[in-house]
């Protein structure tokens, strides 16, 4: 008997492990990177590229280095490279806005055919940058399992009166590419501020720069970048978590990534992989939400975000809320203003950051807390009185006001009553209330009539109302 009952439970045990292997199993990963990426290289044919730099000329250091870059590029078979040049085709005289052609389309094995149009070019005409981009858009081959970068190089602005910063954003809410890199060599800084709109902006001042600035491209484009969310408390320890955290694209707005923040037994955060050339806003779904801006992440390595989001428990108790047959809402808003940002079921209870907020309860009549402190791991408790009922009983369709009367006597509007009725049940807190009143068979002001009425908890009340 004894080697059954054993049995018995080796065969449960069993079970409950396969059950849960089934379990993790079935777990899907659901928000991933391509692999696989395009990368174009948008270059500078123009004739300013003839100018010297570095006791060479800026031609001459672009074509040396990009040539090493994509010959360097052969051993990775997850990155398909394309080639496009602008204003290389006419002469300056020319002015020709729409001197851009696609050199070399996308493919695995196309580093030769780059390397030998990179050697043979010959810089010649104008700067038609955003008709490039906008030419550039069809050069990527339509398919949803790749990511598509352009690395845009050029020594001048836009010289067609073309917008680049708008057809790139453009491009980008699209999803035809993301963020592009731009490398300015040896520009004015002042064109910095036509290029940082466009993407990411490096500032090429010497030739050094230029190779550190396409090994950054590179390094955010194709090596594997990973982050952490750390959620701190108000000790600045990461200790908060369970909280949807959402990473916004920047420029477009769209939302890339949403993640449920996950913090193991032993309070350590999960390590996430995550696209590196997008720039994000970080949303922290707490309530009310917390906003982290413009937050750029490293390419090929770890990044670490700390971001402040200790909460606190909001609990509001209203003893036979039942009685109110819609329900009862409470307003959230933050303090001293009538800016709402949330709004709770009463009786309940939620997480806040913590803070210093108002509320506004949907009771009859409105029940206002102010200056509510929510604090760290806290429970802050706000408790209403159970409500009462009062049944108005009319001899004819009336118009008529309760107001809500203070221990001083003020009065405070509360509700005007239904005109299509002769007969009125309300749910109200407990207080001191009166109603003016006048039937619509009575013709004049002077027919108005006053009664006054007391709701206690609990407990129902009838008023007749006749003239």
């Amino acid at each position: 008997m004894l080697l059954k009952k054993r049995f018995t439970v080796y065969v449960l045990y069993l079970g409950l492990i396969c059950l849960m292997a089934s379990t993790l199993s079935a777990q899907e990963i659901t928000q991933r990177i391509p692999e696989k990426t395009r990368l174009l290289f948008l270059l500078d044919g123009s004739a300013s590229m003839y100018g010297e730099w570095e006791k060479t000329l800026k031609i001459r250091a672009a074509k040396g280095l990009l040539v090493d870059l994509v010959d360097s590029l052969r051993v990775n078979k997850n990155v398909e490279l394309a080639l496009r040049i602008y204003g290389h085709q006419h002469t300056p005289e020319e002015r020709n806005c729409e001197d851009t052609r696609l050199e070399v389309p996308f493919g695995i094995s196309v580093h030769d055919q780059i390397i030998e149009k990179i050697r043979n070019l010959e810089p010649k005409g104008t700067t038609p940058i955003a008709y490039s981009l906008l030419q550039a858009a069809g050069d990527f081959p339509v398919t949803s399992d790749y990511r598509n970068i352009i690395i845009i190089i050029t020594d001048g602005v836009e010289s067609c009166g073309g917008d680049p910063c708008a057809v790139s954003v453009a491009l980008q809410k699209k999803g035809i590419f993301l963020k592009p890199f731009v490398i300015g060599l040896n520009m004015d800084k002042d064109y910095q501020n036509q290029f940082g709109c466009t993407g990411t902006y490096f500032d090429a001042r010497k030739i050094r720069d230029f190779r550190q600035a396409l090994n950054v491209a590179l390094q955010q484009s194709l090596l594997k970048t990973t982050v952490t969310v750390e959620l701190t408390d108000n000790q600045n320890l990461p200790n908060e978590t369970n909280i949807n955290v959402s990473f916004i694209n920047s420029i477009t707005g769209d939302p890339v990534y949403e993640f449920v923040h996950y913090r193991d037994k032993k309070g350590l955060t999960d390590t996430l992989e995550i696209e590196s050339v997008i720039t994000y806003n970080i949303n922290v779904n707490t309530i009310p939400p917390v906003l982290r801006k413009d937050v750029e992440i490293t390419g090929g390595r770890h990044n670490e975000i700390r971001i402040p989001a200790p909460q606190g428990k909001l609990h509001i108790e209203l003893p036979n809320a039942g009685m109110y047959s819609t329900g009862v809402k409470a307003l959230l808003k933050y303090k001293g203003t009538n800016n709402v940002f949330h709004v709770m079921d009463v009786p309940g209870t939620e997480n806040y950051l913590t803070g210093t907020y108002d509320a506004e309860v949907l009771t009859l009549p409105k029940t206002i807390f102010q200056g509510i402190q929510i604090s760290h791991k806290k429970t802050t408790d706000l408790l209403l009185l159970a409500p009462g009922l009062v049944n108005l009983v009319s001899s004819s369709y009336i118009y008529g006001t309760i107001y809500e009367l203070d221990k001083e006597g003020n009065e405070r509007w509360v509700i005007n009553l239904d005109t299509k009725n002769t007969t009125t049940k309300l749910t109200m807190q407990p207080g001191n209330y009166k109603i003016a009143y006048r039937t619509k068979v009575t013709f004049g002001s002077k027919y108005t009539a006053i009664k006054y009425f007391t709701i206690k908890s609990n407990e129902s009340t009838s008023i007749k109302l006749f003239n």
